[in-house]
């Protein structure tokens, strides 16, 4: 339903300003009827919305990591919830952000939980958040659930972005060099063919100047071709069969295959973990944390070991034959279940291999940077040799006449 700004006079002929969700103006204005209030203007609030896919535009986790603990101090404070979120709303950084605690207020203030409230901007808050704030409302420590959620957001960011910055440098080199290449392929090598015309061109420069060729002449062709292969590639990965490959590809895949493996399997036992912790049931929090690890391959396997756990049987047995998780977070899980303890030993499995995992990212960053600039040496060295084999053979010519 549509957000609805307004402002309205109470019965004291205060000025009264907020918002509320309703069907249409008429709705909202019998709203505060109901509330005893004089509407004087109700307008409707545009969402924010991706230019792409028109969707809502998601609000950034960081910011919503960073509230769940601001409000879990207010609460710890003693501060009613509709005052927190009013006031977490005035002081937000994102607009975004701030839009949705005033509708989650208008909606908690109208009768529904925290955890429904939340439901209802899957943009900015997962399923998984609403569970486990539901676990906490009806178990008493509400501010306990949201403090261990700011924990949890802060975590998965510093993940991400250790991921991400490690990623920056190499993408600039790979970019530079294809950039260089292409501008000594389209402006520099056409200028020297002109010298070397006639000669009986060896191998190298005859490939060079192809390659110069196909740029100078079929250039747009090239790039339209590029953009039709990736428009391609990403409807296929979007298909049932193609989010099957794109599975296998990022599981099976050299020295990242076993980074991003660990990258999910940590995710997917840090949030099973956490809901364990906060009182959400074995079958329940298997069921949503399943597909917080991004892969079909390991949301399957861990889907068959809850159909087993369902059944009676342990865990880590149904997760051992699937081949997917190391034997080593299996041993852990097995014995986390004989004593009772899977909650702070799936946590725990999740912090240990976070770390480990950080120290792959950076030995394999500082393994591909010399790798790039190799690669990109190569390439230059190539165009160079090919451009000076027939020249200096020319100056040769020369010289002996």
């Amino acid at each position: 339903m549509p957000t609805f700004a307004y402002r309205a006079r109470n019965a004291s002929g205060e000025q009264v300003t907020g918002t509320l969700i309703a069907d249409s103006p008429l709705a909202a204005s019998r709203i505060l009827d109901e509330r005893a209030l004089l509407p004087v203007e109700i307008e409707e609030v545009a969402k924010q919305r991706s230019l792409l896919t028109g969707r809502a535009r998601r609000v950034s986790l960081s910011k919503v990591g960073q509230m769940y603990e601001q409000l879990s101090d207010l609460l710890r404070a003693g501060v009613p919830i509709l005052r927190s979120l009013e006031v977490l709303a005035q002081q937000a950084t994102s607009a975004g952000l701030g839009q949705v605690l005033r509708e989650v207020r208008d909606d908690v203030a109208g009768g529904d939980s925290l955890a429904d409230a939340m439901l209802k901007h899957p943009e900015a808050f997962p399923e998984l958040h609403a569970s486990m704030v539901r676990a906490g409302e009806k178990g008493g420590f509400l501010e306990d659930v949201l403090a261990r959620l700011s924990e949890f957001v802060a975590r998965q960011d510093a993940l991400k972005n250790k991921f991400i910055g490690a990623m920056i440098y190499p993408c600039v080199l790979l970019v530079g060099a294809i950039g260089a290449v292409a501008f000594i392929m389209a402006y520099v090598v056409p200028k020297i063919r002109g010298v070397l015309e006639g000669q009986t061109l060896p191998l190298p420069t005859r490939i060079v100047f192809g390659v110069s060729n196909a740029l100078r002449d079929n250039g747009l062709v090239i790039v339209g071709a590029v953009a039709l292969v990736i428009i391609v590639a990403v409807a296929y990965f979007r298909s049932n069969a193609g989010r099957a490959a794109r599975s296998q590809l990022q599981l099976r895949a050299p020295v990242f295959g076993r980074i991003y493996t660990m990258i999910a399997i940590c995710r997917f036992c840090r949030v099973f973990g956490t809901m364990l912790a906060n009182g959400i049931p074995l079958l329940q929090s298997l069921k949503i944390s399943k597909d917080s690890t991004g892969n079909t391959i390991l949301a399957r396997a861990i889907d068959e070991a809850s159909e087993a756990v369902r059944h009676g049987e342990t865990l880590a047995g149904p997760l051992a034959a699937s081949g997917v998780f190391p034997p080593a977070i299996i041993d852990m899980i097995a014995v986390a279940e004989e004593s009772n303890s899977l909650d702070k030993v799936l946590v725990e499995i999740a912090n240990t291999q976070e770390e480990r995992t950080a120290r792959q990212i950076d030995f394999a960053m500082r393994m591909l940077e010399p790798l790039l600039l190799m690669f990109m040496g190569v390439m230059i060295a190539f165009i160079a040799i090919a451009l000076l084999v027939p020249i200096l053979r020319m100056a040769t010519t020369g010289l002996q006449r």
